[in-house]
């Protein structure tokens, strides 16, 4: 196994863009998956090889959360986006990486482009490959949603941990925006998780005031990871 710690200088924060980021990362060559359940568990996000989590001075506004899928129950309103999903399959596999996943990939940030002012990057198999599919192991999986006519309209990127879940990133297609796609994705998650007698799925940050990731407050009950830590210290979540 090959590690690689490195920070980023000071930038413009992507979910609060009147402060500064830092982030630091960990690039692994062959990263298990003891190792992936631990970095998720100290506040780590992956993508592809790089994992990273913010370091940011004088704020602490990116808290990590977990959701106990064991107590949660669906509120009406999600109980209606399970109804009605009732006929889009889903298909559980290895990340994969072809041009319907890159198209895909590319409508959703159009969309968000517009209607959330999302920095816009092109994409293509590379660089997907890169960020989505490379460093997998035998942890990262992909939930893929597909229309009645077998066409792809969602993607769910997961690891598989040894407590839970981390949810990596969804996208989905903006034509089909009345099934709640990404909230549905969520939903599915908890559901597969608690099925596998696993308790917590990892959602990533919440930051208070960033739109972009309020939906997370709706998936309860939760605990937040109260510092990030060095590996000297115990990760603390409560």
């Amino acid at each position: 196994m090959n590690l690689i710690p490195f920070c980023t200088l000071d930038t413009t924060c992507p979910y609060l863009p009147d402060r500064k980021s830092r982030t630091e990362y960990i690039y692994i060559e062959g990263c298990n998956f003891e190792l992936n359940s631990k970095l998720v568990r100290y506040g780590f996000r992956r993508f592809g090889r790089y994992f990273q989590k913010p370091v940011c001075q004088g704020c602490d506004k990116c808290v990590s959360v977990r959701v106990d899928s064991f107590s949660f129950l669906p509120s009406k309103s999600q109980r209606r986006v399970i109804r009605k999903n009732e006929n889009t399959r889903w298909y559980y596999s290895r990340p994969l990486v072809d041009d319907e996943h890159v198209e895909l990939f590319k409508k959703y940030h159009r969309h968000m482009y517009h209607k959330r002012d999302w920095k816009y990057y092109d994409m293509d198999l590379k660089k997907y490959y890169d960020l989505y599919v490379l460093g997998y192991g035998n942890f990262g999986k992909e939930i893929s949603y597909y229309n009645e006519a077998g066409e792809l309209i969602c993607v769910d990127l997961i690891d598989i941990l040894e407590d839970g879940i981390s949810s990596i990133y969804c996208y989905y297609d903006p034509e089909y925006s009345h099934l709640s796609l990404g909230k549905f994705s969520l939903l599915k998650e908890i559901e597969f998780i608690r099925k596998s007698e696993l308790r917590w799925v990892y959602l990533g940050y919440h930051v208070d005031g960033c739109q972009s990731l309020e939906y997370k407050k709706d998936y309860q009950p939760q605990e937040i990871l109260t510092e990030y830590v060095g590996f000297d210290k115990d990760a603390i979540w409560k």
